[in-house]
């Protein structure tokens, strides 16, 4: 991978760290290209099992970069925004369906962009200095990258409306009481690994129900009791067959602790 993205592998965590740190890893196009192209391999590689998502330096991610965003506002394209296409959409995609849990170690500021990123992950974990800033309405622009998706399911229609339009810093404190955090560790440093801690003991679990389970959420916040009822049927249907799941029910019968191979 290119170096605007670090991937490391640890076992079966797979850590994307956006590497723009002295952009404080604003989104130009290598980055998202290497970022998009990461997760479309990501999601059918079977020996990653959970996968990080994280910024380096003292920022998560603070979105599109603006030095970049201009020079194609004053060369005169016609479809200055079609990066939301190309880029944006594809990304918010991938990283929202992964069939395996996501974990963002959010560092620091997720602006825009990069606040899209890491609520569409299954995991927030974050420290003092994180905060989160819907920026969009600062620069006269509507919200991308699955906001308008991610949320109002985290925070509710009114806050949601109130975050995206009055584009205001939300700090950690706040951030872990709206939701927007899952965890608030004590110290900055700690960011990463505790969010590393937490991908491999879902990367243990049964991921592939893990993955079920994204995939009737997704279906049952937004549909009816039908919807969620045929969701439900699905994913059962597809985690009961795993060799995880008879191992698991034997384990539990015979007072074994279970292991899960994600199979």
């Amino acid at each position: 991978m290119s170096d605007v993205l670090l991937v490391d592998r640890t076992d079966a965590v797979v850590t994307l760290t956006l590497n723009r740190p002295e952009a404080m890893n604003a989104l130009d196009v290598p980055l998202k290209e290497a970022l998009r192209e990461a997760l479309a391999a990501l999601e059918t590689d079977r020996s990653c099992r959970a996968v990080v998502l994280a910024g380096a330096g003292r920022a998560f991610c603070t979105g599109q970069d603006l030095r970049e965003h201009v020079a194609v506002l004053e060369s005169g394209s016609t479809d200055p925004l079609d990066t939301v296409r190309r880029h944006y959409n594809p990304i918010a995609s991938r990283l929202g369906s992964m069939p395996k849990p996501v974990v963002a170690a959010v560092g620091g500021m997720a602006a825009g962009a990069g606040a899209g990123l890491a609520l569409l992950a299954d995991f927030r974990v974050g420290g003092p200095s994180t905060s989160f800033l819907m920026a969009f309405a600062n620069v006269g622009l509507a919200a991308d990258t699955g906001l308008s998706w991610s949320l109002p399911r985290l925070v509710g229609h009114a806050k949601a409306v109130e975050l995206l339009m009055l584009a205001e810093r939300v700090k950690a404190d706040e951030a872990r009481s709206l939701g927007l955090l899952t965890r608030l560790v004590a110290a900055d440093e700690d960011v990463l690994p505790a969010a590393q801690e937490l991908a491999a003991r879902l990367a243990a679990g049964p991921t592939v129900a893990y993955g079920a389970i994204k995939r009737q959420l997704s279906i049952g916040d937004a549909g009816t009791l039908n919807d969620a009822l045929s969701a439900e049927a699905q994913a059962q249907a597809i985690s009961g067959a795993t060799a995880d799941h008879r191992n698991a029910t034997a384990a539990f019968v015979d007072k074994r602790k279970p292991t899960f191979e994600g199979r």
